[in-house]
């Protein structure tokens, strides 16, 4: 028992409020590793331009390998090299979760029904190439090609022919391999907390100055919930006289439209719903200042967390009792331009507000099973309603389907402009999907 004690003395002090570089960061993801090893695991997910590793530590009761009914959550940070309070809260975050676990029981039940990916940064390179600390833009921002990594994504509104980039392309991988649900971006340079879309056209509203996703509704709250349990930036003050945020959130695009970003591509590649919080108005402020910012934003983080557990969950099997993977499950009246397939457990995640809802869940070739669903506030109980299906009459391994990486709604503007203007967006949607199946 004292040596027990001894590691958890050893591992916290290991932490102090200060920028922590590459070998630190590493050496102190492998403490927590070392010490904690019950409930987490570090793995690299891949390397920078000059071969940093991009670490990520995972904590959840299963750390090493999904499980079914467990939500997959993640935190990126770093991702500009010279934005840098995400990676230290990150830091600070991780220490909090692992020695509150076992002794806190709200943090003990969110780490055991949650499996929570944490990677303090995404671009070492840029934070390394940051000599000189400044509160406003510097070359670190970019990686070690000089490339901008939150533009470098493929991007679902026009082709933006970037030429991806070995950390953009972890990140890419990583998402195609877990079944991340919920994820948020941690950047510096504004106090905001900003959701999909970042780009747009006439088919998600831009004309009228605002990108709107299918789930609008859900990505205001979870934007809200950041916002609202952060120690300010709710107050929506921005950070100068020209810019406010009202409630401290705002539409990507209705702030400034970009292509190419990463929370755009979770949400239409990546079936993970993501969102960008801005969380310093100097993008790297002295350390002296580092301690308040965890404090302004410990609570936040924690709860934004357990909006993973929002919605409805459940399992696609057929006649056999097996898993049916690449069936579409989606809630009726908000189809995604790439449709929302089961992973190869057969299982989906759809966050969805309190409220009734039809779920339809379609194998290619069958009938569709419809089932309305009562949804509660359920994220206090650390698990969204459970809703399976089963298929009688099928027996299939589904085949691998993935999304065209083309630019999706240039495709639908193009058939609406194409189609009497009479003709709504549901129904061109339907269409769309019609085709990708």
């Amino acid at each position: 028992e004292v040596l027990g004690i001894l590691c958890f003395i050893s591992a916290a002090a290991a932490l102090d409020f200060k920028y922590h570089h590459a070998e630190e960061l590493e050496a102190y993801l492998k403490g927590v590793r070392d010490s904690y090893s019950s409930f987490t695991h570090l793995h690299s997910i891949g390397r920078s331009v000059e071969g940093r590793n991009l670490w990520v530590l995972v904590l959840g009761r299963f750390p090493t390998h999904h499980k079914i009914g467990i939500p997959e959550f993640k935190y990126v940070a770093n991702m500009h090299g010279d934005e840098t309070v995400g990676r230290e809260i990150l830091l600070h975050l991780i220490d909090f979760l692992v020695t509150s676990y076992g002794r806190d029981p709200v943090i003990t039940r969110l780490i055991n029904s949650t499996r929570i990916h944490i990677m303090p940064t995404m671009n070492p390179d840029g934070f390394e190439a940051t000599k000189v600390p400044d509160c406003y833009y510097s070359r670190g921002r970019y990686n070690k090609n000089g490339e901008d990594l939150n533009r470098n994504f493929p991007d679902a509104f026009r082709s933006n022919n970037v030429s991806i980039q070995p950390e953009t392309q972890a990140v890419m991988n990583w998402i195609k391999n877990e079944t991340f649900v919920l994820s948020a971006n941690l950047h510096g340079g504004a106090l905001v907390a900003s959701y999909t879309f970042d780009n747009g056209n006439s088919v998600t509203g831009s004309l009228k100055g605002y990108s709107k996703s299918p789930d609008d509704d859900v990505f205001i709250h979870l934007a809200k919930t950041y916002s609202f349990n952060h120690a300010s930036m709710y107050k929506g003050n921005g950070c100068d006289n020209r810019q406010t945020f009202p409630e401290g959130i705002t539409n990507g695009y209705s702030w400034y439209q970009l292509e190419g970003g990463m929370q755009d591509y979770n949400y239409v590649w990546g079936q993970c719903f993501e969102i960008t919080l801005e969380l310093s108005c100097c993008k790297y402020p002295p350390e002296d200042q580092l301690e308040e910012f965890w404090r302004d934003n410990k609570v936040a983080l924690i709860e934004y967390i357990k909006q993973v557990h929002l919605g409805v969950k459940g399992q696609v099997t057929d006649k056999n009792g097996d898993p049916i993977p690449n069936a579409i499950v989606e809630a009726k009246g908000r189809p995604h331009v790439c449709p929302y397939r089961t992973n190869e457990h057969g299982e989906y995640f759809l966050l969805l507000l309190p409220g009734t809802y039809v779920i339809n869940a379609t194998v290619p070739g069958y009938k569709s099973l419809l089932k309305t669903v009562e949804i509660p506030d359920n994220t206090g109980n650390f698990s969204a309603v459970k809703q399976d299906f089963s298929f009688p009459e099928v027996s299939v391994r589904s085949r691998a389907v993935s999304c065209p990486k083309t630019p999706l709604y240039q495709e639908l503007e193009r058939a609406s402009a194409a189609a009497k203007p009479t003709l709504h967006l549901l129904a061109l949607l339907t269409v769309m999907l019609a085709i990708f199946k």
